[in-house]
């Protein structure tokens, strides 16, 4: 029994540490090569998403473990040779008792931060700025209701075009732009079939049904780049709706918005350009 109590903590402690090692691994924003967890956090719903996937992670290899090395007992102390007359033991209530109630207390420790997480996702703070995000096929538009209701829409850019630093299938020609350490409530449809807006990140995934107004909710805690994309199979472009949202201090977003409202007022149908380069933004 010691040694599978060894065989057991050690177990436990590699899970541990694979789920650490993966947050050193992983980007903010965008996936990195040969990552092995989730990104890494830029809100705090995504800090408790990061927290709930290691916690699971260490006790589903505990629980592994412990059935892999019960299988290797029973293989070599039970088999035909090692034990030529088996038992005929058919009951053993205690250890049914056990294994009943260990699972049961297995699932309410999980239920308990997954509940909590759940509460944290849906109960949306008061909002300090809304954004619509309406999926078409196969591009987003966006509009900002809080600050004249303009609205412009964001396709991908083609590799060719693309600047260094900037991912391949995650940059979009006009980014979704937001202030940082802000309520950013998100309303979510779709114009034609049904998209899904996700932000790994920020650790939101909303579908964009037609005809439904769905809603989320992030609050960005780091200025930067953060990409997503279409996580619903939309069409024969589904792979190719990211998702760009550009995440600035409260002085860049409010010369950001003045610059887009002008261009919507001065009758351009077509998105916005980016107009963060006037407030100093780094190109890329």
């Amino acid at each position: 029994m010691a040694a599978i109590s060894r065989l057991t903590a050690a177990a436990v402690t590699i899970g541990a540490w694979l789920a650490g090692a993966g947050a050193a691994f992983a980007g903010l924003g965008q996936p990195t090569p040969w990552q092995l967890g989730l990104q890494d956090s830029g809100s705090p719903v995504m800090s408790d998403v990061v927290s709930f996937h290691n916690f699971l992670l260490i006790i589903t290899t505990a629980i592994t473990a412990f059935v892999l090395i019960l299988l290797l007992i029973i293989m070599l102390r039970f088999n035909a040779r090692a034990n030529p007359t088996p038992s005929r033991t058919t009951h053993n209530t205690p250890l049914e008792i056990l294994w009943t109630i260990v699972p049961v207390i297995i699932l309410v420790t999980i239920a308990v931060p997954s509940f909590r997480l759940l509460f944290l996702q849906l109960d949306e703070p008061k909002p300090d700025l809304t954004v619509k995000a309406t999926g078409k096929q196969w591009y987003w538009s966006y509009s900002y209701p809080d600050n004249g209701n303009f609205e412009y829409d964001s396709l991908i850019v083609a590799d060719k075009d693309l600047k260094p630093g900037q991912p391949r299938l995650l940059t979009a020609d006009n980014e979704l732009v937001v202030p940082v350490n802000k309520v950013i409530h998100v309303l979510v449809t779709g114009a034609d079939v049904i998209h899904s807006f996700a932000v790994p990140s920020f650790g939101i995934k909303i579908d964009a049904v037609p005809g439904r107004l769905n809603d989320t909710w992030f609050k960005a805690t780091h200025e930067g780049m953060y990409y997503g994309q279409c996580s619903e199979l939309c069409g024969k472009d589904h792979a190719f709706m990211p998702i760009s949202v550009r995440v600035v201090n409260d002085a860049d977003f409010a010369k950001w918005v003045e610059a887009a409202k002008k261009e919507h007022a001065a009758g351009n149908d077509s998105a916005p350009p980016n107009t963060l380069a006037a407030v100093g933004a780094p190109a890329q």
